[in-house]
């Protein structure tokens, strides 16, 4: 999928990813797995040697192809998505503002925001002061699996990774030093099963999944698909890298008689265009 974007929005996805940084030593702190078998060992020395301002870190190999799959998670980006996934918002982004689909975008699962900014860049560049983005996230973090309701969810370990939790404060940050935090970029706090529901969008022509889960999957699609109009794009982060969220896709496309051919995008996205 070839870019059609301008030198800035070329540079702009760079900068999202930290592309500028792949093949360089980056240094992770330790603490932050939760599935370390010496994670209590590392949290009690970290905690004796964080009162000097230190920290026990590992070096976090990069490299240009893992930047470009969004195969790693950086340390310093604002986005884990990877070059080609960021191409990808932009095709979907320019095609619907091509083809007039009506409609704001959304994402449901923003880390530190970086797709969501991309959205919003593009929707400057191209002059759209008529659309919304729609930020959707608990900004805490994954919920923990309820795996009564939702068995595919049983043993998810995403809730206990500390790195996952960026605040509010710090993605409206992250949009504000783009130049990008504005009116037409919408925040919604809180877990999706609460939000979304009662949620004001009333159409959109863009929905982008990265909520990990399958409860969360489910909920986006459940609530927001509907609103997604012909001609619009649906893409799922996670239908590679995590079995949960591509059952969930896969049980609604079933459940609703979704037909559309599902197109590869990296090792793990994927997206579709709403046909009928």
């Amino acid at each position: 999928m070839e870019s059609q974007n301008s030198g800035y929005i070329d540079l702009l996805k760079k900068m999202l990813c930290d592309f500028h940084r792949a093949n360089q030593k980056e240094y992770k702190p330790v603490y932050t797995d939760p599935t370390r078998a010496s994670n209590k060992a590392v949290r009690l020395l970290n905690k004796v040697i964080e009162t000097k301002d230190y920290i026990i870190c590992e070096i976090n190999s990069t490299s240009e192809e893992k930047r470009i799959n969004g195969m790693d998670r950086p340390m310093y980006a604002d986005t884990m998505i990877g070059m080609k996934r960021l191409d990808n918002i932009e095709y979907c982004v320019r095609e619907v503002l091509k083809n007039k689909i009506e409609g704001d975008f959304a994402e449901l699962g923003v880390w530190r925001g970086g797709s969501a900014i991309l959205m919003r860049a593009l929707l400057k560049e191209m002059n759209a002061k008529d659309r919304n983005v729609w930020v959707a996230d608990s900004f805490e973090g994954l919920p923990e699996p309820d795996d009564k309701k939702y068995p595919a969810d049983k043993g998810d370990k995403h809730f206990m990774f500390d790195e996952l939790k960026v605040s509010l404060e710090e993605v409206k940050h992250n949009f504000s030093k783009y130049g990008l935090l504005d009116e037409q970029v919408k925040f919604l706090k809180g877990w999706f099963k609460n939000t979304l529901p009662t949620a004001p969008i009333k159409k959109l022509a863009i929905l982008r999944l990265d909520g990990d889960m399958y409860e969360s999957t489910m909920d986006g699609l459940v609530n927001l698909y509907p609103k997604l109009s012909v001609g619009g794009y649906i893409i799922i982060d996670d239908w590679g890298a995590i079995p949960a969220c591509r059952k969930a896709v896969e049980d609604y496309r079933k459940e609703n008689s979704i037909t559309e051919k599902i197109v590869e995008i990296d090792w793990t996205g994927v997206f579709w265009k709403k046909e009928n």
